[in-house]
């Protein structure tokens, strides 16, 4: 079956960064386009970020020059490096598997909390 395991969360202070990864396994990993998501609390769930399986990548407007997304066919990660964090980024962050422009799989989620 398809997994997904998310890892890099944490507390940060604004201004700072962290680097999500997240291994996929169960799947031809280079074949799917990639997504992260984030859910905050209050807020509908959103997207953050895809790389296709061609390495195109797409942003929400608010992440746009703070957010990188990139992936290792290799060893079957995705990662998600986040930049000049803002309070307003705390969330749950998800990988998902994408088909068709839509998430298929999620990982369990992973905390990115950015208070001081």
């Amino acid at each position: 079956q398809v997994q997904l395991v998310e890892s890099g969360g944490g507390l940060v202070q604004p201004g700072g960064s962290l680097r999500l990864s997240c291994v996929v396994s169960g799947i031809i990993f280079s074949t799917y386009d990639m997504g992260w998501y984030r859910q905050a609390p209050g807020k509908q769930r959103e997207l953050v970020a895809r790389i296709t399986s061609g390495g195109s990548t797409n942003y929400v407007d608010s992440v746009k020059g703070r957010f990188t997304i990139s992936r290792d066919n290799a060893k079957n990660m995705v990662f998600l490096q986040m930049n000049s964090l803002k309070p307003e980024d705390t969330a749950v962050y998800y990988c998902t598997v994408e088909f068709f422009g839509s998430p298929q799989h999620w990982g369990q989620g992973t905390q990115v909390t950015v208070s001081s």
